[in-house]
């Protein structure tokens, strides 16, 4: 028994046979307490690049950077080392000098601000709306006796996940907490102060006792909203600013215009086992057993995992993935027949049956990364109980590319004819009447899946899971004259009659059971 590196994950495990080991660690790997030398070399490589452009704006230079800050919530995170707070210290102020004021932020706890802090880096705090301001910002005056008052992050509203409703705060409670502030001489940061969108692959995860992916909007309750149009809130801070300093003069700008499209047919292009060498032109890699999306350089997006049934399976057995095992989704198909999924923290176990030589395909979902605590070295991955599954062929995807070239698709399915289940690209257009504005797509009848306009990845859609029911397709992204072309990939079953529906409104609190969707939609 010796400790080895298992693929691409930095974890330890005892290698007993080398047919156990390579499959990989079952469990989430043990948290690396000190940054690897490769990870500082990366950090240095990209401060060598980012530094030297702010270094002409500071405010000593004529510009207008007053500080910068060195890390962000550093002292969440259990490793608590000074040497690479040091490493980062030294590595700012050799790129940019001894004058800029430089800082770190972390949550207002004794514990945090000693984890997070060291001398010659100014210690901020963050927090939200509260009762007693005094007693948020006293771990920061454990820290900074003299200094000013600072909180980095003053949350307006916070950030949504699938499953969970729609979360936000009153305006009069996120009003009162700046003029609290404000009375003190405080300074304050306002997270977030406009929402936004996670584009493409690009919504994040946290973990809270089990993994919670975010919502493609991150709207966040802002005071200007995911779309940029003033909100209650908004008019709330307004009211406390004008309190302690002359607002501008003039009126506020209006909210942008929204156009309700309306409904969009779609038709069935193709299905994802019938496009694998479009989506990956370079063909599958071959391995014993499944590979970790990092392992086969495949940052975002989906990986299909193909092998073969080793014997004849007459009654129901079982396919079971261990905890962790399967990181994030994995849509199930034998000889191309959908049979259900598995899910990270949820439905771990998926009855088949099938003779021997049946095709197993299971497509693989990555959901976003951990981002946030200790449990951040989050691999993707696809891990089986079954020891009889081997010598797979592993398909890293790239839908994007092929979205943008155009690919030839094959013979579209007549309309009205029976949509199929598993995952299946959908594809439609329409024309605006001659504007481009911001509008929000609904998917009546969708399960979950990916959407693309005009090539771009808009994001994420799961109707069926919630609270997020729209996406917002900005302006930008439609063309007032041309056909603008929507792309669709839909993971579990598509509705009989298969459209999308614009607004001209959100709709981004309409939370379904975290368990709903478990069940094959009908027929």
């Amino acid at each position: 028994i010796r400790p080895v590196k298992v693929s691409s994950l930095k974890c330890l495990c005892l290698e007993i046979s080398a047919e156990l080991c390579s499959r990989g660690c079952k469990e989430k790997p043990f948290p690396l307490l000190s940054p690897l030398p490769d990870y500082l070399q990366a950090v240095d490589s990209w401060l060598d690049v980012l530094l030297p452009r702010i270094k002409p704006r500071l405010y000593q230079n004529g510009g207008n950077i007053i500080s910068i800050q060195v890390e962000n919530e550093y002292g969440s995170y259990s490793a608590c080392d000074y040497d690479y707070l040091r490493h980062l210290l030294a590595a700012f102020r050799a790129r940019l000098g001894p004058d800029v004021l430089l800082f770190t932020t972390d949550g207002n706890s004794a514990a945090e601000l000693r984890c997070g802090t060291l001398q010659g880096l100014y210690a901020t705090v963050d927090f939200g709306p509260g009762p007693n301001v005094t007693a948020a910002f006293a771990p920061q005056r454990l820290y900074e006796p003299k200094g000013p008052l600072v909180n980095s992050e003053y949350y307006t509203g916070w950030l949504d996940y699938w499953g969970e409703p729609h979360a936000g705060s009153s305006p009069a409670q996120v009003a009162q907490g700046l003029q609290d502030m404000l009375q003190l001489g405080a300074n304050v940061n306002m997270y977030m102060f406009q929402g936004g969108t996670n584009f493409g692959y690009w919504s994040g995860a946290d973990y809270k006792g089990r993994y919670k992916p975010v919502t493609t909007s991150y709207d966040y309750d802002a005071p200007l909203s995911e779309a940029g149009d003033p909100t209650a809130k908004l008019f709330a801070i307004r009211t406390v600013i004008s309190k302690f300093q002359p607002l501008p003069e003039g009126p506020m700008p209006p909210a942008t215009p929204k156009y309700a499209y309306g409904p969009v047919p779609l038709r069935k292009q193709g299905e994802v086992l019938e496009l694998l060498d479009v989506l990956c032109p370079g063909g599958p890699i071959r391995s014993r057993f499944p590979l970790t999306f990092e392992a086969v350089k495949q940052a975002h997006g989906f990986v299909l995992y193909r092998t073969r049934l080793p014997r004849d399976v007459w009654d129901p057995a079982p396919l079971s993935s261990p905890p962790n095992g399967v990181c994030d989704r994995a849509y199930v198909l034998l000889n191309g027949e959908y049979q259900g999924r598995l899910e990270r923290d949820g439905q771990m176990t998926l009855n088949i049956t099938g003779q021997a030589g049946a095709t197993l395909d299971l497509l693989v979902e990555n959901m976003g990364r951990i981002n946030f605590g200790v449990n951040a070295s989050d691999f993707k991955n696809l891990s089986l109980d079954s020891a009889l599954l081997s010598d797979w062929l592993i398909y890293p995807l790239d839908v994007d590319s092929a979205v943008t070239r155009g690919w030839p698709p094959p013979t579209p399915q007549a309309e009205g004819s029976r949509a199929r289940l598993g995952p299946v690209l959908y594809t439609g257009a329409f024309q605006t009447p001659g504007i481009a504005w911001d509008t929000f797509v609904k998917f009546p009848g969708w399960s979950k899946g990916q959407l693309w306009i005009n090539g771009f990845n808009v994001g994420r859609y799961w109707p069926a899971r919630g609270p997020q029911q729209t996406l917002f397709v900005p302006g930008s992204l439609l063309s007032a004259s041309a056909p603008n072309n929507i792309t669709l990939l839909e993971l579990e079953g598509a509705p009989p009659r298969p459209f999308v529906l614009f607004l001209d409104r959100p709709l981004l609190n309409q939370t379904v059971s975290p368990q709903a969707g478990t069940e094959l939609p009908p027929p």
